[in-house]
């Protein structure tokens, strides 16, 4: 096997074109320093030679990578199981492509996103549900880079958007409670906390505190039975979850999911048991997600646009990036922005079935 040549170099561009080494940069970094001739052939000849520009010189050299990281909560493959990403990414795209801007998807590097960010090249940050005392956001200020939180607890001084995640997790819940249910299932995603329910913060927290509020709004606080399992966001893991409750006797009214993909998974298991539903137990989730509509039942959710969300979070943090670079103009940057979400009630929600009466736990 011969040798793999040498990479074309800057100089060998020069000289095979007959100008300085500054004129080669100056055709693909400000070409109106050049008359339209020397800047076509410079091109001409760096074609011939097979010239690619080196990436890593240019980020040196201008400071910026053209790169906006998505800090991702889970590995890679875990996250694109869930549907939910699917839909933020398209929507922080969107802004990407309208900007000429580069994704970089950044999950946690051997179990640490702490660790993932100072050997990340980008220009900015885009974290989704991070807390203000969790390592990650520690680091990000250490470095000073610019950053978005996207569904996260609200910080003074820093840009987010995110749902209103009482307001819509208390919507669902009410729907059960007006049907009848009194014995609610909560299946909700990791927290990462050993502590259980005392120690939740962020999406967690909010959504569990809006189910608690509805509750004792309808003036129902310790008539309803809820139980509570955190799993890792999958439909696998839903699944498991889901026959492992039905196997005991004890059966809910009505299984609350803080995601589709959990409530997807659910389903799964229901189906594959013979369980009907609604009529034996009701199921919920969150987000509304294409497949939400396509499951058999159609799932009752709550409706966000992930989309929008995914796109406003990425123009939030384009303008940081640029407040960042001119920090002596004036910059208009909302703190967090709420979006809302609405209920949509499909076929997996009904009446609680005759059993479903509860105490609360």
């Amino acid at each position: 096997m011969s040798p793999r040549a040498a990479r074309a170099t800057m100089k060998d561009v020069a000289q095979a074109a007959g100008v300085s080494t500054s004129a080669v940069s100056f055709a693909f970094n400000n070409p109106d320093r050049l008359s339209a001739e020397t800047v076509e052939r410079i091109h001409q000849v760096a074609t011939q030679l097979g010239y690619v520009r080196d990436p890593t010189a240019r980020m040196l050299r201008t400071g910026t990578t053209s790169n906006l990281g998505l800090l991702l909560p889970q590995p890679i493959d875990e996250i694109f199981a869930n549907a939910y990403y699917a839909e933020l990414i398209a929507g922080i795209g969107q802004t990407c492509t309208r900007e000429g801007l580069f994704l970089l998807l950044i999950p946690p590097l051997k179990g640490s996103l702490a660790k993932s960010v100072p050997v990340s090249a980008v220009d900015g940050f885009l974290v989704v549900g991070i807390e203000e005392d969790r390592g990650e956001i520690q680091a990000i200020q250490r470095q000073r880079m610019p950053f978005v939180v996207i569904d996260g607890e609200p910080l003074d001084g820093v840009a987010g958007v995110g749902l209103d995640e009482a307001e819509a997790a208390g919507e669902v819940t009410r729907h059960l409670l007006d049907l009848g249910h009194r014995d609610l299932y909560l299946l909700v995603f990791e927290s990462g906390q050993d502590e259980g329910q005392t120690q939740w913060h962020g999406t967690l927290r909010t959504r569990f505190d809006g189910v608690r509020h509805a509750i004792a709004q309808a003036g129902l606080s310790g008539q309803v039975r809820v139980r509570v399992k955190e799993l890792p966001c999958t439909r696998e893991a839903a699944s498991k979850a889901v026959r492992g409750v039905w196997a005991d006797e004890d059966h809910p009214s009505a299984f609350l999911c803080f995601s589709d993909t959990l409530a997807l998974g659910a389903l799964d298991a229901l189906n594959d048991l013979g369980v009907e539903v609604p009529d034996q137990v009701s199921v919920t989730g969150f987000d509304d997600v294409p497949e939400a509509r396509w499951a058999r039942p159609g799932l009752t959710t709550v409706h966000q646009s992930i989309r929008t969300k995914g796109r406003l979070a990425a123009d939030r943090l384009v303008d940081v990036i640029a407040a960042s670079r001119a920090p002596d103009e004036k910059h208009s940057l909302p703190e967090h922005q709420l979006v809302h979400g609405s209920l949509v009630v499909r076929d997996s929600s009904g009446p609680a079935p005759a059993h479903g009466g509860g105490s609360a736990s």
